[in-house]
């Protein structure tokens, strides 16, 4: 099967267009929910919910950001309460960060009025419709190869 190029164009911008919706959503969220915590912060919950505790090292690579932007945000969510520190066992002189119970019921909380919001947008759509949106996004995160190693030829 082959994809028509305008079909391609329209599918990058809508998806850049859905990218920053989702951006202005959870920063909207965690604004209206926790005043001026960096809406980017938030962003550093979620791999430390679905992994565990790690090394801000490992959370930038894995929001393939900057380590001084990682670390400026665990900062303020620490001093918030949404984050704890601990010495790494296997190497003293790091720390790990890890998830606080009031981290974990704000990402919850966060997630909730997400939910809501998007009920909401979506209140004309059919169950099936959002369903069908929600195969094919799935099997479009797959296709573009979200969480793996680029193809060789995308690498070159």
């Amino acid at each position: 099967m082959h994809v028509a190029q305008d079909t391609a164009d329209r599918l990058t911008a809508g998806l850049g267009q859905l990218i920053r919706a989702g951006r202005q959503i959870s920063h909207r969220a965690a604004h209206e929910l926790y005043g001026d915590l960096p809406g980017f912060g938030w962003a550093l919950l979620v791999p430390l919910e679905r992994d565990g505790e790690q090394r801000c090292s490992a959370l930038a690579a894995d929001l393939g950001v900057d380590g001084s932007v990682v670390s400026r945000q665990v900062a303020a969510l620490e001093r918030a309460g949404y984050l704890v520190r601990r010495p790494d066992p296997v190497d003293g002189r790091a720390s790990l960060i890890g998830l606080s119970e009031a981290g974990a019921a704000a990402l919850a909380r966060t997630r909730e009025v997400r939910g809501e919001w998007a009920a909401a947008a979506l209140a004309d759509w059919t169950d099936e419709e959002a369903a069908t949106l929600c195969r094919l996004l799935e099997r479009l995160t797959a296709d573009l190869g979200v969480g793996r190693a680029p193809r060789p030829e995308a690498a070159a």
